[in-house]
């Protein structure tokens, strides 16, 4: 069973899982899940080979869905996942549309993209953990990585005190062509579906529209201006805005 943060309590509406993306973790959604459990609780997972959450061999879609379809334990929830997350929901809203009331897929498509995340892994795997007591020293070592905003997030996966990553790294690198890609699915999800994207992200381009629509004919698209592709972290009351308008629908 995956690891959960869970805010609010229990109440009439359905329940909101969030997944969050590829590094990620449940605490990464602190801010917004707590504002959106203001009426109605909200469970956040840690995704298998992420937080706490246990490792495996395998990091496809069809087992990240089944992952959260065991959260769900046959309780129907509406649904929010970024990135990675994202197209782990849209496949468990494509393979078990009876647990998924409501989706919001935040800035993804449900396609194969090019752009590896490896490198990003390989300069997680050359830090020196014998040598880091504290965040600030693993930075130092990832000079590679230049953008400062990015190593900060990946830092958030450190154990400094424990001396590892709570990311298991192998693995991904391995899984990495399913993780950037998307699997083979037939069907569609009949149920009401917002792609929440990042006015500067190009992760969702006008060309996917055509794939989108036919997975989700109920599809909408709301873009919030100035976000990039970490749409939540970037403008946290907008998203937040955007994601309660479309559950409260």
């Amino acid at each position: 069973m995956l690891n959960t943060i869970t805010h609010g309590t229990s109440t009439d509406r359905p329940p909101l899982l969030i997944a969050h993306g590829l590094f990620g973790s449940a605490r990464n959604w602190g801010v917004v899940a707590k504002r959106l459990a203001s009426d109605r609780q909200v469970v956040v997972v840690d995704m298998r080979n992420h937080g706490a959450s246990p490792w495996s061999d395998s990091h496809s879609y069809a087992d990240m869905a089944a992952d959260l379809a065991e959260v769900m334990q046959g309780r129907p929830h509406d649904v929010l996942g970024h990135s990675m997350g994202g197209k782990a929901a849209m496949v468990l809203a494509l393979s078990r549309p009876d647990l998924v009331r409501r989706l919001i897929v935040a800035d993804i498509a449900p396609v194969a993209y090019a752009h590896t995340q490896t490198p990003l892994i390989d300069a997680m795997e050359a830090v020196d953990l014998s040598r880091v007591t504290r965040r600030s020293e693993a930075a130092e070592q990832m000079q590679q990585v230049p953008d400062d905003g990015t190593r900060a997030f990946l830092l958030q996966s450190l154990d400094a005190a424990g001396g590892r990553w709570t990311l298991n790294l192998s693995v991904l690198k391995a899984e990495m062509d399913k993780i950037i890609g998307f699997p083979e699915v037939s069907g569609s999800f009949g149920g009401s579906t917002l792609f929440l994207t990042g006015g500067k992200s190009d992760y969702v381009q006008p060309s996917h529209r055509d794939k989108i629509t036919a997975l989700f004919p109920m599809a909408l698209f709301v873009s919030i201006p100035g976000a990039g592709h970490w749409v939540h972290a970037e403008n946290p009351r907008a998203f937040e805005a955007s994601a309660r308008t479309f559950l409260d629908a």
